[in-house]
């Protein structure tokens, strides 16, 4: 098996797409071409910045300038499918040198072709008389906002090894092994995306009893031969700390070319803008709205990716008023937002317990809040950065030198934050710096008890278009955030809430807020595709307490050697 990782080298793009770290400025516009957000890197390639997902100074890759939207582009793109709506979009970010046009459709389309929905991702009026819409991101595979980015990052990954490796045969083809940790969600998206791609292993790890049924049962009846599900015995952060160890390992970097899906990989936040135009579309021809109506976006947020693609949106010329960050009791963002202090806060022993263990939550050392929202319980948001970086970019233009001072500057800031970030557990930033995230973004914070009291007020709303509905705890979250901000805002503001997983994933959270209602019925949500899920065939391999990493390393290179050793 050959060991290839991107270099930053100086080798120009061959006009064949195979990526080199320069990208070509004849082919490649100043949006196709990416940096590190700490500076150690220019001019790389999308295909690049796809496989190698974190920069070799540990920094994230964001485009070199955000692209602006075409003249036309309301008029032109009004009524474009979902899918032909994330062409025009992509093709901003990714050089047809790169992937010729035809292809890209192809990618595109055969990544939402798995959705159950013909519109992809429905907007659905939630209370019209407040003007609050929900965008329904649930309707992928794995019911949840993560298939609409991995779908298609795991279609990216094939076509650039399908290419990579045309013509070579055995050992000298390019293999991929994708190494994650997850606590329901993301791993079944990312299996879901990755299932029976050629040139490509996944190995997934989840806490033993730390993932709800369906969501283990999701992962495990995967049967696929390139799927290895891997249960620990431990913690959700012991199963993050033997991926970051396997990833700082030189023994297996010679022998597998580590790839990552979580969301630090630019192909799932550039994914993501999409909907953000499309549920803009959907608001806009809709009966109820009136023409010039402002347009705020709330998004139940965590690790920060989701939103940051509604940032991008923004910047691009989406004309979203605000968008609003909705935090669970892990608060680092809606503190940031406050006080202009990035500070680590961390909660141990009986303060850090909550949630539901059967629905994932996280038991966590590094001291996380335990919550009814599991997907959003962090201590610090590993997408951040990206923003820290355009911020700092522009306080550094102030000074009124060259674009090239002003991307070095913002790079030596983003650093030094996030060494003080380690060394410090928190930094501070400039009034000005600060002043700037407020004109983009607005925060809340909604507590566990204030989720479920969201739950139970929209299922019990039969006045609304969509009374009865039943909201998932991060969905609740977003919903919670929504009605603070059209108390702000005023109801002639339309509010587009993202609905980011279906409630069956969630089934103990919804139970807790629903159970004493007598019309609620599990029954009426819950998708064909859970009934009896749990019975089906399962494989998975235990890893027992004391492997550690060294162990897992043994289990991943003897299961790619199997998988590839069956193929040849």
């Amino acid at each position: 098996m050959s060991h290839s990782t991107a270099s930053n080298g100086s080798a120009s793009l061959a006009k064949n797409g195979v990526p080199a770290a320069d990208a070509d400025v004849q082919t490649h516009t100043p949006s196709q071409r990416y940096l590190s957000t700490r500076g150690g890197s220019y001019g790389l390639s999308f295909e690049e910045v796809v496989l190698k997902g974190l920069a070799a100074d540990s920094g994230l890759f964001i485009p070199e300038e955000i692209p602006t939207l075409p003249r036309d582009w309301e008029s032109k793109w009004k009524n474009l499918s979902f899918s032909d709506l994330a062409f025009e979009i992509l093709s901003l970010y990714i050089s047809p040198s790169e992937i010729p046009p035809a292809d890209l459709k192809d990618i595109i389309n055969r990544s939402y072709s798995t959705f159950r929905s013909t519109d992809t991702t429905p907007l659905v009026p939630l209370n019209q008389k407040d003007n609050l819409y929900l965008l329904e991101l649930f309707h992928g595979p794995t019911f949840a906002f993560k298939d609409v980015a991995l779908q298609f990052l795991g279609n990216l990954f094939e076509y650039f090894l399908v290419r990579r490796n045309k013509g070579k045969t055995g050992k000298d083809r390019h293999h991929l092994t994708v190494v994650g940790a997850t606590s329901g969600d993301t791993g079944s998206a990312a299996i879901y995306g990755l299932r029976g791609k050629k040139d490509i292993s996944v190995f997934i790890l989840y806490p033993k009893g730390k993932v709800s049924p369906i969501q283990e049962a999701q992962m495990t009846t995967v049967l696929d031969a390139n799927v290895h599900n891997l249960v620990v015995e431990g913690t959700f952060d012991d199963c993050q700390d033997i991926v970051k160890a396997l990833f700082a390992d030189p023994k297996i970097n010679q022998t597998q070319n580590l790839g990552a899906v979580n969301s630090i990989n630019w192909a799932r936040i550039l994914a993501q803008t999409t909907y953000y135009f499309y549920s803009y579309f959907n608001l806009t021809k809709s009966p109820a709205y009136k023409g010039g109506g402002k347009v705020r976006f709330v998004v139940p947020t965590g690790n920060f990716g989701d939103i940051l693609a509604g940032y991008f949106a923004k910047r691009m010329g989406l004309p979203a008023e605000k968008l609003v960050v909705a935090t669970n009791e892990n608060d680092i963002l809606d503190r940031f937002w406050r006080t202009g202090h990035y500070e680590k806060k961390a909660v141990h022993g009986v303060e850090a317990e909550g949630g539901i263990a059967a629905d994932g939550v996280k038991a966590h050392e590094e001291g996380v809040r335990e919550t009814l929202s599991p997907a959003m319980d962090i201590l610090v948001s590993s997408n951040f950065e990206r923003l820290l970086w355009f911020l700092a970019y522009e306080f550094a233009a102030v000074a009124g030198m060259d674009d090239e001072w002003n991307k070095k500057q913002a790079g030596q800031e983003v650093e030094q934050w996030l060494k003080e970030l380690k060394s410090r557990g928190g930094f501070g930033v400039h009034k000005d710096i600060l002043a700037a995230a407020k004109k983009d973004f607005e925060s809340e914070r909604v507590s566990d008890e204030q989720t479920i009291e969201t739950i139970k007020e929209f299922y019990a709303a039969k006045d609304g278009a969509k009374g009865g509905y039943i909201l998932d705890p991060h969905s609740a979250i977003g919903v919670a955030a929504s009605v603070r901000s059209i108390k702000r805002a005023g109801p002639d503001t339309y509010h587009i809430s993202l609905a980011t997983a279906h409630p069956a994933k969630f089934a103990n959270a919804v139970d807790l807020a629903l159970k004493n209602d007598a019309e609620f019925s599990f029954d009426k949500v819950l998708p064909e595709e859970f009934v009896g899920l749990e019975k089906k065939e399962k494989r998975v391999i235990a890893v027992e307490a004391g492997t550690g990493w060294e162990g897992v390393r043994t289990i991943v290179d003897a299961e790619v050697e199997k998988e590839l050793s069956s193929s040849r």
